[in-house]
């Protein structure tokens, strides 16, 4: 096992936010380390559905420094293309990255922060002056205690353990939800299956020229406005669903029809209020996702929709934790590939403060 170490700054996650932050990191001269609980590169992007999409073209979906290569045939680029993005984005600027590293509890340690983590060699632990978790929200799926849920008979599942509709061949299925992965999800299920959409409200289909790009927009907008006391239009005002080609082709087929959401489950599928019911085999639940934050619980309790009080990207519990990518309350757009560039660099100007005299 190798000793304990002394560095500047510990990043937990080397997913497209973790990356962003090192690319700040190395123009600062402060001594750092990404630490990743994957066994190779792409973060969260290594474990979605084979079929998912950007929401941007490759050319408005960069990291920090280095422009995303288009995919050739695909304006909307692929996950396996960008898994092949931040692979090479990590070789490109030799990223310290430590993998496969489990950071289990960052906590109080003297002047600095004790990064407790499992790895292939044993149990380590690196004392940090400042620490960035980065680690997302794919581990953590949300599936609502939905009255009869236990009851069903088929098979039911959560997005994050979707990946692809050829299981589903021949088989009726709902889909619950009424996001853009819902949306994804239905339209390829909806070839091979006989489908059914629940949501809680009617999902509003985006313009087709909206894409990530506007929702980035909209997203820094809104975030100015706030710091300067004012309102503004947030990204639910362009709508809930982004025209992705195959959601796109869905509509045109007459798919993206949304059915008020069930009362219950029973054995058999869904049930409403008045007493319709669906029969099915299975249950797809894209009803979102908590930000992973469990190695955090020595500094800060998380509230009830997991998330923990911050200003920008910094802990109010604890002003040398930084949290960035996981959502708009760390900063504008923040979970996307663009909107972690921003976010980063915020995080790293405040810890490069903090830690140079």
């Amino acid at each position: 096992m190798e000793p304990n170490a002394d560095i500047d700054v510990a990043v937990v996650g080397a997913g497209q936010a973790g990356l962003a932050v090192g690319y700040h990191l190395r123009r600062t001269g402060l001594g750092h380390l990404l630490l990743d609980d994957r066994s190779r590169p792409g973060g969260a992007w290594t474990e979605y559905w084979d079929s998912l999409r950007l929401f941007s073209p490759a050319e408005h979906s960069p990291l920090p420094g280095w422009w995303m290569p288009e995919q050739p045939g695909e304006p909307f680029p692929t996950a396996d293309h960008v898994v092949r993005y931040l692979s090479d984005y990590q070789e490109r600027y030799a990223l310290p990255v430590r993998r496969p590293v489990h950071v289990r509890a960052v906590r109080p340690d003297g002047d600095r922060l004790a990064v407790e983590a499992r790895t292939p060699d044993g149990p380590r632990v690196w004392r940090a002056r400042a620490v960035v978790s980065a680690t997302g929200t794919w581990r953590r799926p949300y599936t609502p205690d939905h009255p009869g849920r236990d009851r069903f008979g088929g098979l039911q599942l959560h997005a994050a353990d979707y990946r692809r509709p050829d299981p589903f061949a021949g088989m009726r299925v709902a889909v619950v939800g009424g996001g853009n992965s819902a949306a994804q999800i239905l339209a390829e299920l909806s070839q091979v299956a006989d489908t059914l959409w629940a949501a809680r409200r009617e999902p509003r289909l985006m313009p087709d020229d909206v894409d990530g790009r506007a929702l980035f927009d909209v997203a820094t907008r809104k975030a100015a406005a706030r710091r300067e006391g004012r309102e503004a239009d947030g990204v639910g005002a362009l709508g809930d669903i982004v025209m992705v080609p195959p959601v796109r082709e869905a509509r045109d087929r007459g798919v993206l029809k949304a059915h008020p959401m069930f009362e219950r489950l029973t054995e058999r599928g869904p049930r409403w209020s008045d007493g319709q019911e669906w029969e099915c085999d299975a249950v797809v639940w894209c009803t979102g996702f908590r930000p992973e934050l469990e190695h955090l619980a020595p500094l800060v309790a998380p509230g009830g929709d997991g998330a923990v009080p911050t200003e920008g990207t910094r802990l109010l519990a604890d002003p040398r934790v930084h949290l960035v990518g996981y959502g708009d309350w760390t900063g504008p757009a923040s979970a996307t590939v663009i909107g972690a560039g921003m976010s980063a660099k915020a995080a790293v100007k405040e810890i490069k403060a903090l830690l140079t005299p």
